[in-house]
């Protein structure tokens, strides 16, 4: 079963996101999204500067198994990306929440965040 924190919000294409105190979004891949890839083995980032909407493919994860698209689940600024995962990937593995991909400068946090899926949602599209 999929560890889904409660303070996350969560899209349906798998990704997370967390609204931090300075009002930036930090985002990353699910418990069960990490699963479902298995190994990853690598992480193409965004570049900071571009400008995503909500829904747009913003980054590539590549596993043992295939290469899936990361949508932004909020639009926006990225601003910032987790360059760690050049070297250790595999931590989306060990720590998916921990393990963020990229932080967004929001267009619009709160509309697009009342449009995702609280932990409750999730579990039910995953069908946990």
């Amino acid at each position: 079963m999929s560890n889904i924190p409660a303070e996350l919000r969560f899209a349906k294409s798998h990704e997370w996101a967390r609204l931090e105190s300075d009002g930036i979004v930090t985002v990353g891949i699910s418990d069960h999204a990490q699963e479902a890839l298995g190994d990853v083995v690598f992480v193409e980032l965004p570049e900071i500067g571009t400008a995503v909407a909500a829904g747009d493919p913003a980054s590539v994860v590549e596993s043992v198994k295939a290469a899936s698209d990361i949508y932004s689940p909020v639009a926006g600024e990225v601003i910032e990306v987790n360059t760690a995962l050049g070297d250790a990937p595999e931590s989306l593995n060990s720590d998916p929440y921990g393990a963020w991909i990229f932080k967004l400068k929001p267009s619009d946090a709160n509309g697009d965040l009342a449009k995702l899926l609280d932990a409750n949602g999730y579990e039910g599209v995953i069908g946990e």
